[in-house]
């Protein structure tokens, strides 16, 4: 267990360490055992960030000139799926110089162009590789070489539960880390693995993209509009960070369809819509609700509502449902001045029973156009 920490929003959590991290561990120490033929308890390797890690090994067996071990995953206080398994290593010594890397069982394999591995490839990526070779380099005598085989007994069941069925990569997990070292609560960390469906998408040709912050808004995508499930990727809460990065990978129209208290925060200009980030839920709708008209009552009613939806039962017994096209439109002209025009956007509002309530001029134009992708 890594005995480090940071104090984020008031609370002590803990560091952990990274897939990479664990496999360079355990490439490390199974290479030591298989040139020495004895077992060893711990390793140390060097990170990244700079840290050195001492890490217990598990399961160590050995055999000629081969070694097996692993090391125990530890995500911290980070909620992370892999948290506990185990990262397992096989070395073979060889006779000739030179360092192979492989993937084994519970590893995923890259299928899609767009990722920082190559399709064909095990989804070890670039610094987990480096840390690997490095490690293992200097245990290795002169003139001898190895071969790496990275395993994850648990890798194929925990794989459900990520992204990567999505990222193409298939089998398996990926072994992942720049730092290697896991920061908790990461938010840069989880924005990267949401941005990777970006770039696959891009590679796979797709210059048409809808994004939406959960699981309510590619259900209307699918089920009331009839779109593609290929084309929908979740933004979460960074909704300004994924349309730059469509922006980045070449993107040209982006539907987003949203549920109103996530969405009328766009309308504000408001790009993280996390309430911890900013809010202006219930404001934003009153200043278009006044433009609209609307008596200063019910705007002093409007500010008694915790929830946007109970503000819409304020907003449909006074008949003023043409706000939410407004804040649509409103969205739509927002968020492509957020990118610099760079992008054509549709904005789609929706209620917690999953009817649509709002529809932007682009909106309306690009169903349509989206339906014959």
């Amino acid at each position: 267990m890594l005995e480090r920490y940071i104090v984020k929003d008031g609370k002590k959590m803990r560091y952990g360490y990274t897939t990479g991290s664990c496999a360079a561990a355990a490439a490390k120490a199974a290479a030591m055992m298989a040139l020495e033929g004895k077992k060893i308890e711990k390793v140390s390797i060097d990170t990244p960030k700079g840290w050195t890690l001492d890490l217990k090994i598990e399961e160590p067996s050995l055999g000629n000139r081969t070694a097996v071990c692993a090391v125990k995953k530890d995500g911290g206080d980070d909620p992370d799926n892999t948290d506990g398994i185990l990262i397992e290593a096989s070395c073979e010594i060889l006779e000739v110089p030179g360092i192979e890397i492989k993937g084994g069982k519970g590893v995923g394999m890259v299928t899609k162009p767009g990722l920082q591995v190559p399709p064909g490839q095990p989804a070890i990526n670039p610094i987990p590789r480096k840390m690997i070779y490095k490690e293992v380099l200097e245990v290795l005598p002169e003139g001898k070489g190895a071969v790496i085989t990275i395993s994850v007994p648990q890798g194929e069941e925990i794989a459900k539960k990520t992204f990567n069925p999505r990222l193409g990569i298939v089998g398996g997990i990926s072994i992942l880390g720049t730092s290697g070292i896991v920061e908790p609560m990461s938010e840069e960390a989880f924005k990267d693995s949401l941005a990777l469906e970006i770039s696959v998408a891009a590679e796979a040709g797709k210059e048409r993209l809808i994004l939406v912050p959960g699981n309510y808004g590619r259900d209307i995508a699918v089920d009331h509009y009839g779109l593609h499930k290929d084309m929908i990727i979740k933004t979460s809460n960074f909704v300004g960070f994924m349309l730059e990065k469509c922006v980045e990978h070449g993107i040209k129209q982006v539907l987003m369809i949203g549920h109103l208290g996530k969405f009328v925060k766009l309308a504000g200009g408001i790009f993280h819509t996390h309430s911890k980030v900013a809010d202006g839920r219930i404001e934003i709708l009153a200043a278009n609700l006044a433009l609209l008209g609307t008596k200063q009552q019910v705007i002093e009613e409007l500010f008694q509502c915790v929830t946007t939806e109970a503000a819409m039962e304020i907003i449909d017994r006074e008949g003023y449902n043409a706000v939410y096209d407004l804040l649509c439109n409103k969205a739509e002209q927002k968020a492509e001045q957020h990118v610099f025009k760079q992008l054509e956007i549709g904005v789609i509002m929706f209620s917690m029973d999953k009817k649509v309530i709002g529809l932007g001029n682009n909106a309306k134009r690009l169903v349509e156009e989206f339906k014959d992708e």
